[in-house]
């Protein structure tokens, strides 16, 4: 939720793990992951490594592969945002962090490249015309920058998280639940951001926040 008291329209979820992890598929993760990185690569460009384990973060994944200067473009000068550029965008970060939550290993179900499997992240529409200030994008980029700074530090500690949690999986089985909800909300903190200042989905300014 934001100031307002209203759920924020970005919302993001991983389902945590009930059951014993894949300890093997944990530790060989760099090397399954390695497929499906290429996919990845081939829709996104060379920047999709902020589709996996930085989105969000200095809002550089979201310039390649997804539909945002012609968004910007469309908002600014016709005040339309083409509902298949938005699905594209949403479909394809939808993908990237299904890819993002198995290398990080938050789950151990090889990413599917169509369905949404345990990970959730939900965007309503925007009506361009009556929810979305047209000259707004020119300054977002501006505005989310007390967000970047305070990201930077967050995803160090999200960093630290993932070592530990790998760590945990492989002698214990699994994944702390403190350390899981941690990594989940950093991602779901950087997803509104996202779709605040790049994607475009809301002019409402996303909190910081980690909680959904």
């Amino acid at each position: 939720m934001d100031a307002t008291g209203k759920p924020y329209p970005v919302s993001f979820t991983v389902e945590y793990p009930e059951g014993p992890r894949k300890r093997l598929s944990v530790f060989f993760r760099p090397v399954l992951f390695v497929p499906i990185a290429v996919i990845l690569i081939l829709l996104v460009g060379t920047g999709s490594e902020y589709g996996l384990e930085e989105a969000g973060r200095g809002l550089a994944w979201s310039t390649a592969g997804f539909a945002v200067a012609p968004a910007v473009l469309m908002i600014l000068f016709r005040r339309k945002y083409p509902r298949w550029w938005f699905d594209w965008n949403l479909s394809l970060a939808r993908f990237c962090l299904r890819v993002g939550a198995y290398f990080a290993v938050l789950r151990d179900e090889y990413p599917s490249t169509d369905e949404e499997q345990t990970v959730h992240l939900e965007v309503p529409y925007p009506d361009a015309k009556t929810e979305l200030n047209r000259w707004l994008p020119l300054v977002k980029w501006l505005l989310v920058i007390p967000h970047l700074v305070v990201l930077a530090f967050v995803d160090v500690a999200a960093y630290f998280c993932f070592i530990i949690a790998w760590f945990a999986i492989l002698f214990t089985g699994r994944y702390p639940r403190t350390l899981f909800d941690f990594v989940v909300g950093v991602k779901r903190w950087q997803m509104r951001v996202v779709w605040y200042a790049v994607l475009l989905s809301t002019d409402r300014y996303p909190p910081f926040s980690l909680k959904a």
